[in-house]
This record gives C-alpha cells, structure tokens and sequence, in this order.
C-alpha cells in the first residue's frame, strides 16, 4: 500500500520529512510531492499535480490556508484515508473527503508508525 507524503520537504528536521523517512524504515511504499523537488532517500519529491496510482493513505503535512488548491486533485487520486497530521487539519476539506467515503483521521503519521497503530489503521481503511 502507498502512502503519499503531501507538503513534503527537503528539511531534515521537518516532520514531513522525518516522515518519508520513518514510512521507508518501516518498509512502506512512498510517493512525495512538496513546494520544491528533491529527493529524501531515494524518494523523488515531485512538484504539481502528477499523475499517481494506487494511493493507499495521503498524509497531510500542508496547513489549510494552502490546501485549498490541491483538494480535487488529492480527491481524484482516491486515496482510502487521509491523515490531518497537527497544524494540518482542515474541518471542510475532512467534511468532503468523509463524503466521498475517504477516511479521515487526525492523527500524526510518526506517532502512528511508533506505536504500531499505522497499519491497523489502514486495515479498517480497506473495507
């Protein structure tokens, strides 16, 4: 299952970042797409709207006032879930995706990982 890392970065101390890291170290496909292209561990961080399949989980690291032009095209993607990880939540956009049948959660993707909740969490995603 792939987990897209949205508003990643470049930045080693940011979340995002440590994110794409700790999904790899626990052996989970990731796809990245931030403000600038790079790589973080052999992960390409894209820029845009790029065409992407089978995204299981997005994993949101981008603030709300900055969400707003990306939520068709993260729609589209029809991904299972949608993590709103601190500073990222979105009553709105949670409201539309949960609409749509996409699972929301606010939660933090690092914590999730540490305590083994990730993948228990994206079991109840598949049905």
């Amino acid at each position: 299952m792939k987990t897209l890392v949205f508003g990643a970065s470049l930045k080693e101390e940011r979340y995002s970042n440590k994110a794409i890291r700790m999904l790899l170290d626990y052996g989970h496909q990731v796809e990245a797409i931030g403000g600038r292209a790079g790589e973080v561990q052999g992960i390409q961080i894209k820029t845009g709207h790029p065409f992407l399949d089978d995204v299981h989980t997005i994993t949101m690291y981008m603030g709300e006032k900055r969400q707003k032009e990306h939520m068709d095209y993260l729609i589209g993607l029809s991904p299972k879930r949608v993590l709103f990880n601190p500073g990222a939540e979105h009553a709105a956009f949670e409201m539309m995706l949960r609409d749509k049948g996409i699972l929301v959660e606010r939660a933090c993707t690092l914590v999730l990982l540490r305590t083994g909740q990730y993948d228990s969490i994206t079991e109840s995603a598949k049905k």
